[in-house]
């Protein structure tokens, strides 16, 4: 997100601000995976009463991780319109969510994740493909798109 809204900044020639929003507390399943959750942080600096938003996902699977932050983003405001921006969008939709702007659409089976590696974090720009190992649980890489 910080790097989409840095080229739009320097394309534009303006200031998108940007935030993040945590979402554990607005998961559907929060109690289902932890009686302790983690909790992080939420930026959100600016008033998002009428604004346009663009969430920023770095996968698009279910559609609960994008539902969740929604509802986080209503408790601070009333947006004029939501949008979803997904690096990879792996179908699969729990929940009627649909993705605006995608970068790349790559299916992915049951028992196969999708991991998006940026070069802020891991050095690297990659989205892998990977299978669990039932046996020993590791993510072993299978494939690169």
């Amino acid at each position: 997100a910080q790097r989409i809204r840095d080229n739009i900044n320097a394309l534009e020639g303006t200031n998108v601000p940007a935030g993040n929003v945590d979402i554990t507390l607005y998961r559907d399943d929060w109690t289902r995976k932890s009686t302790h959750p983690i909790v992080q942080t939420t930026e959100i600096l600016f008033d998002l009463d009428d604004k346009q938003i663009i969430l920023t996902d770095d996968v698009l699977y279910t559609g609960r991780t994008t539902r969740a932050a929604m509802d986080a983003i209503i408790d601070f405001g009333r947006p004029k319109r939501i949008r979803v921006a997904a690096l990879v969008d792996r179908g699969g939709r729990e929940l009627p969510i649909l993705a605006n702007f995608v970068g790349i659409q790559r299916k992915a089976r049951p028992g196969e994740t999708i991991n998006v590696y940026l070069k802020e974090r891991e050095g690297v720009d990659r989205a892998v493909v990977e299978k669990t190992d039932p046996r020993s649980n590791p993510r072993v890489k299978s494939q690169t798109t």
